[in-house]
């Protein structure tokens, strides 16, 4: 089968890399253009891992353009609701409507609850829970408007669903997504728009590829490595693995967003390896 979201643009935020340029590409290669979002700087208290860069948004571009594709790519912070409406709108103009969007935007930091700084939880709250809400609320109107249904994809995980200890602000925003998910779906599916979030086990980014998520995982180790971390992280899941591929993802994102899961709305989907069954 070939040609699943053909005629179709998606509008997907953190689209520079990892698993939001993953997922510009499978559904690219299945026929969508493609509205591509990106901070393209860091964040002060995300201190793990380097955030994404203009270079890599080219990138994405390029991967997307080399499949005979359309993209617009606009560098937009998702906090910041008038700037991203912007850049949605920049995309709409240039490809005419959009019919699948993924807030796939994410930040991870680490702490106990209650040794969190404010700031920590501020920036979680706003890029992970806030951010999701605003590129859902630019894009909603003009789906309505355009009267073509289409489908609403918020990348939780699983810790939006169970407790993950050393991230408790994380939990929380992955948690929320998800309610708002189920009320969208009910305020939404009079116009066809079908709302669902996909929930991750760990997936192979630069988000648990770090030292900080290594010594997480690699408890009482004097020099954690991805080697050592492995069975912390295979610990996580039912089926022996460590962590699932962004691809893993974006076949999930493909299959919600395309017409083969038409009547799909308001679920959690687990891409998870079983984690959620340990």
């Amino acid at each position: 089968m070939s040609g699943r979201v053909e005629g179709k643009v998606a509008f997907i935020t953190g689209a520079a890399r990892g698993q939001g340029r993953c997922h510009a590409v499978r559904l690219a290669e299945e026929g969508a253009d493609i509205i591509a979002v990106d901070l393209c700087e860091n964040i002060d208290t995300i201190t793990s891992y380097s955030l994404a860069t203009d270079q890599e948004l080219q990138e994405t571009v390029a991967q997307v353009e080399a499949l005979g594709r359309r993209i617009v790519a606009v560098k937009a912070d998702v906090r910041d609701v008038a700037g991203l409406q912007k850049a949605f709108d920049t995309g709409i103009e240039q490809l005419g409507h959009v019919d699948i969007v993924v807030a796939n935007a994410g930040i991870l930091s680490f702490g106990r609850s209650w040794e969190l700084t404010a700031q920590q939880w501020q920036d979680m709250i706003d890029v992970n829970l806030t951010g999701v809400f605003n590129t859902a609320k630019v894009a909603i109107p003009s789906m309505i408007d355009a009267g073509r249904g289409g489908a609403i994809l918020f990348t939780s995980s699983t810790a939006g669903l169970k407790g993950i200890e050393g991230s408790g602000h994380y939990v929380t925003a992955k948690h929320a997504i998800v309610g708002l998910m189920r009320t969208m779906a009910n305020e939404l599916g009079p116009y066809s728009i079908r709302v669902n979030t996909i929930n991750p086990t760990n997936v192979d980014t630069l988000m648990i590829q770090n030292p900080d998520m290594y010594v997480i995982m690699s408890p009482g180790e004097s020099e954690p490595s991805q080697d050592t971390a492995v069975p912390g992280f295979m610990s996580r899941n039912t089926l022996p693995i460590p962590w699932v591929e962004p691809t893993d993802i974006s076949n999930a994102v493909l299959f919600l967003g395309s017409d083969e899961a038409r009547y799909v709305t308001g679920v959690t989907f687990p891409v998870d390896a079983g984690a959620l069954v340990k």
